[in-house]
């Protein structure tokens, strides 16, 4: 029990540290700078990090930069590839450039010319794609029944416990993750009845990153001033306030699919939005197992900001 409790610890520190980069995924980062935030020693943390992730601390900042570059470069039409290179901490352009033909194998220009030439394919992300056909998903986005909305949100404070890996995998281990969440939640007296919501938050776009190293957060919402035991397994985050486009959908457990490519390709891209620079989310609106016909209440928020339809 020890061993296991000092694990959490360790993970429960590196997930620290991934948020602190995904939030500031612009800025430069000191070696200082991030062993602080986890709390261990300068002279080990890079080793501790490479440890739990199997990616060098570099290795992992500098994919985060290009993963969300190329998101840039596919949504952010009005930022030229200069402007991107700065934006994100590269010191030149051509620096940029060579990082990010290294990961992607092909130049950032390149890369923009063959998004936008293949958008639409490349709106189909299906976090759950495992056992459906194609000919299921199209018979069920010629038939959806689902309200989709554009909204504001606030700011919603999360405690979470974090998975990494593909998300067939994810299927096969949720189960236990929910059940861990949960029993620490109840612990800490986090849970509120008639208000506590269920979500999962994926921090990766499967497009612009390899199966492995997706993230995908289970959490519950938890107030503002609620407080997590550190010594717990239990992560806090927030998901940033703003535009999201919000789709409300009744559904069968193989459809998450489909709803999230009618989201992407038949909802998005007719919306006059492109997608922010954010994670988007699942929430959980039922439980689907006390459900009369064993159906899923979900909604699906994707962050947004007006479409540009210039670039430089």
């Amino acid at each position: 029990m020890e061993h296991y409790s000092s694990k959490n610890e360790y993970i429960r520190r590196i997930n620290k540290v991934q948020d602190y980069i995904e939030r500031n995924a612009s800025q430069s980062f000191t070696l200082e700078e991030l062993s602080n935030i986890a709390g261990f020693s300068k002279y080990h943390f890079h080793r501790i990090f490479k440890a739990i992730t199997h990616e060098s601390l570099l290795q992992y900042v500098n994919r985060s930069k290009l993963e969300r570059s190329a998101h840039l470069l596919s949504h952010r039409l009005d930022m030229s590839i200069t402007d991107i290179a700065y934006y994100m901490g590269f010191s030149d352009s051509a620096v940029f450039s060579r990082s990010f033909k290294h990961l992607f194998t092909v130049s950032p220009n390149e890369y923009r010319k063959n998004y936008r030439k293949n958008c639409k394919d490349q709106y189909n992300i299906s976090r759950y794609n495992l056992g459906v056909s194609d000919m299921e998903k199209k018979e069920f986005k010629q038939n959806i029944e689902g309200n989709v909305e554009i909204v504001e949100i606030d700011k919603i404070k999360v405690a979470y416990l974090r998975f990494t890996g593909a998300y067939d995998k994810l299927a096969a281990h949720f189960p236990k993750l929910l059940e861990r969440l949960l029993k620490s939640a109840h612990e800490q007296n986090l849970i509120e009845v008639n208000k506590t919501e269920f979500l999962s938050i994926y921090h990766d776009h499967p497009e612009f990153t390899s199966p492995d190293y997706f993230k995908t957060s289970l959490c519950i919402t938890i107030p503002n001033d609620a407080k997590v035991d550190e010594n717990s397994d239990l992560c806090v985050m927030e998901i940033p306030a703003g535009k999201y486009i919000v789709g409300h959908f009744y559904i069968q457990q193989h459809q998450y699919s489909a709803i999230w490519d009618y989201i992407y390709e038949e909802w998005l891209t007719n919306s006059g939005y492109a997608p922010r620079d954010s994670f988007p989310f699942e929430m959980y609106m039922n439980d689907y197992r006390t459900d009369a016909n064993n159906m899923h209440l979900v909604d699906i928020y994707l962050p947004v900001q007006p479409l540009s339809f210039h670039s430089k």
